[in-house]
């Protein structure tokens, strides 16, 4: 069934002949068959709809295994440690990091358990090639939530842009209250209309993050995206994690920056063989369709759930603690060609680079610790 049948439908059979902004961008991105990622069609890469920091090269991965490595050491070298990667992408960084781990630190690669949580089959698929060429499958586990006991993860679980691809809200102003935008059909086109909000969770979001759009500073039809995913995401994860570190990677803003009212159309974009634009109802099942991720509701929603915000920090002085700054240095040493210089220095600056990835945003949180073990600082957060 095509995509746009599914959508459809799924209005017809609604109530009120619409659906939630959210609920269509689970259809367009996560549709069992027809879904941008669940169809496999999703690609990554320089050459792809959009690339990340795992498919420019083996250092980002690399430069995560060494903090890996020191928060097993941190938490007193247990005889096993989760790895828990959330939305592995095309797998390459999975593949990065456990190589590394097994060439550098065969110690710690032995006692290390890695399980991927991925929902999209079509990216299981090309996360199994890949891994298979390393020879590292054998490595890795696919699990849903569901399948990982409570309570019963000692380690890490990280993610790598998997916050911005959840599902949102589209909210906008009128009159002074907060409005929901959704999406409805007429004569098999699509169409947005709006009207009350679907839930009250979206007035508790504001809350936590203490918020008010309401306020003169915001000018009518404002518009925006809550992502109420995010919320249950951390949720469920607080339910496995029994002791250890959540380490989450993505672009995006403090609260303030991400509802500053100039901000007025939002954050949401599209990719699509890599161009972005605002449009998510063209080349549906067939483009990416992202928003930036709200790091205080996380940071929010974790301090509810006991889960401690230990530090919060941008990606290039991430790696920059990590020891990429090493690796630069090392080109200066006449072990590489001149080609190969100029190739590796301008991979290891995008990295960096503060107006593209290095601008993304880290934010480790950590739950059952000391408080000594929360203050001894990560190499990557110092």
């Amino acid at each position: 069934m095509e995509i746009m049948q599914s959508i459809i439908e799924a209005i017809e059979q609604s109530p009120q002949q619409k659906i939630t902004f959210a609920d269509y961008m689970n259809l367009a991105l996560y549709h069992p068959e027809e879904g941008y990622y669940s169809s496999g069609r999703a690609n990554i890469g320089t050459q792809g709809d959009f690339f990340t920091a795992s498919s420019l090269g083996e250092d980002f991965g690399e430069l995560l295994a060494e903090q890996f490595l020191e928060m097993w050491e941190l938490l007193g070298s247990p005889k096993t440690f989760n790895l828990i990667e959330v939305g592995a992408g095309s797998g390459l960084c999975a593949a990065d990091i456990l190589k590394y781990l097994h060439d550098n630190y065969p110690n710690f690669y032995e006692i290390i358990s890695y399980i991927i949580v991925e929902e999209a089959q079509g990216l299981i698929r090309k996360q199994e090639s890949i891994l298979s060429l390393t020879g590292k499958e054998n490595k890795v586990r696919w699990k849903s939530w569901d399948e990982i006991e409570d309570l019963s993860i000692t380690g890490c679980i990280f993610s790598n842009e998997l916050i911005d691809a959840f599902p949102v809200h589209l909210i906008t102003i009128k009159n002074k209250e907060l409005t929901e935008i959704y999406v409805t059909q007429s004569e098999g086109k699509i169409k947005e209309v709006i009207s009350d909000l679907s839930t009250t969770r979206i007035i508790e979001y504001f809350k936590l993050i203490d918020i008010n759009l309401k306020s003169n500073r915001y000018a009518e039809n404002y518009r925006t995206e809550v992502n109420l995913g995010a919320l249950d995401w951390l949720e469920k994860i607080c339910g496995k994690l029994k002791r250890g570190y959540l380490l989450t990677i993505d672009y995006g803003y403090i609260a303030s920056k991400y509802y500053h009212p100039q901000r007025h159309k939002g954050t949401l974009q599209c990719y699509y063989k890599h161009r972005h634009h605002n449009n998510p109802y063209v080349n549906i099942g067939q483009q990416d369709i992202t928003s930036h991720t709200n790091f205080t509701a996380l940071e929010k929603q974790g301090q509810l759930l006991n889960i401690e915000t230990i530090k919060f920090t941008q990606q290039g002085l991430f790696l920059m603690g990590l020891g990429l700054g090493t690796r630069l240095s090392a080109l200066s040493t006449g072990k590489y060609s001149f080609l190969d210089v100029i190739k590796r220095r301008d991979t290891l600056h995008q990295l960096i680079d503060p107006m593209g990835l290095g601008g993304f945003g880290v934010l480790l949180q950590g739950k059952g610790l000391t408080p000594e073990e929360q203050k001894r600082p990560l190499k990557g957060f110092q």
